[in-house]
């Protein structure tokens, strides 16, 4: 069996007993079932892992002893910062848990013109805690030790005005370059992605005046989701640390 990696949500220390979350003792005790005396693999967030062992099963309550802090990182020389205009159903998950799986460090839900996910503040709060969930959870699956920050939800025009000391991108199926002609070196990108009907002609424009560059995938037209995770893909590929 596998020994199941688990999210602490705050700093850890290099030994002695610890107290699992809620959350995290829930799925040990009672999904995993799991005795004392088994091991487990605890990280905080802090780009270590801390080897532990059960000490103790409740109803409610999960104790581990902590062995060690190993220094272990995963991540990728390229940074990532991924805009994302909000996807409907289950499609922003779905990119969130693979993007973080692809390495990306932070990502921004997005509001466009053409955006079709509506909601209020408060509902859009719940999604960025089940969003930075799905974050832990595939930090959780993939080895990450460091667990990317999901952002508040911001206007397309808020996000491309936050300066960034890096390379901008916007995937756009009429561009000139594609990811393999991009110079080199580049260590840090910012990425936009549209919402599934494309951003409009006047968001296009405003990107440009805002420093980004427009990049081509291909001679397909991908949807949202595939677009996002293929760019990030090729971006990986050509500067961080796939293939």
């Amino acid at each position: 069996m596998r020994i199941p990696r688990i999210f602490h949500p705050s700093l850890l220390p290099s030994c002695g007993e610890v107290s699992l979350s809620d959350e995290a003792a829930n799925h040990v005790g009672r999904v995993l079932r799991m005795q004392p005396g088994q091991q487990v693999l605890l990280f905080d967030g802090s780009d270590a892992e801390f080897p532990a062992t059960i000490a103790s099963v409740t109803k409610k309550s999960v104790a581990v002893n902590v062995e060690d802090r190993v220094e272990r990182s995963t991540e990728s020389p390229l940074y990532l910062h991924l805009g994302q205009v909000i996807s409907r159903g289950d499609k922003m998950e779905f990119t969130i848990q693979k993007a973080v799986e692809l390495g990306v460090n932070t990502i921004t839900p997005l509001i466009s013109e053409r955006c079709g996910v509506k909601l209020n503040a408060e509902r859009f709060e719940k999604k960025l805690q089940q969003w930075q969930k799905i974050a832990i959870s595939a930090c959780e699956q993939c080895g990450r030790n460091s667990v990317p920050e999901i952002k508040p939800v911001m206007s397309l025009e808020q996000w491309c005005r936050v300066e960034f000391e890096g390379l901008s991108l916007n995937l756009h199926p009429r561009a000139k370059y594609s990811i393999n002609t991009l110079p080199e070196p580049v260590s840090r990108v910012r990425l936009l992605v549209g919402p599934e009907g494309g951003l409009s002609a006047e968001e296009i424009d405003s990107t440009r005046e805002w420093g980004f560059e427009e990049t081509l995938l291909g001679p397909r037209v991908l949807r949202t989701e595939t677009a996002a995770l293929t760019a990030i893909t090729a971006l990986q590929v050509r500067f961080g640390d796939l293939g």
